[in-house]
């Protein structure tokens, strides 16, 4: 039985972290889209609320009506401000997101290379160590026929 490589329980612990880093990359992701979708939906009310007033803008509007007009569009734009600022930290959190999972990532591949290096090893000191026993088997069988 071949005895277990520390290397490979360090390979687990490198693909768990992975798994677990795009799994919060996805999240983030999804956040973020979230977010992107919100302040869209802001916006085009916005235009939409905008084109209503437009279009009454042949008739008489009352002072109040006006106003509450104003009033309700510096909403909606504090709205998107906000939607936009939480935009920009749904962005940053996906960029360290990102850098994170990318960063267990190359930690895992290079845990696999050390392993294949190892591997790579064993099977040239397994081919060495066959050599030799062929080397040595077929002086052995040479030494016996020349003593004939």
């Amino acid at each position: 039985m071949a005895k277990h490589d520390p290397l490979d329980t360090v390979l687990k612990l490198a693909l768990e972290a992975e798994e677990k880093a795009a799994l919060q990359l996805k999240s983030v992701q999804i956040t973020l889209k979230k977010c992107l979708d919100q302040q869209q939906a802001l916006q085009n009310y916005r235009l939409d609320y905008m084109k209503q007033m437009e279009q009454q803008q042949g008739s008489v509007i009352s002072a109040s009506n006006y106003h509450q007009f104003h009033q309700f569009i510096r909403q909606i734009d504090d709205a998107i401000s906000q939607q936009v600022i939480a935009v920009s930290q749904a962005e940053v959190q996906k960029s360290h997101s990102q850098q994170n999972w990318q960063a267990k990532q190359q930690k895992r591949k290079a845990v696999e290379l050390l392993l294949e290096h190892k591997a790579d090893q064993r099977a040239l000191l397994a081919r060495k160590q066959e050599q030799k026993m062929t080397d040595e088997f077929a002086s052995q069988q040479f030494f016996r026929q020349s003593r004939r």
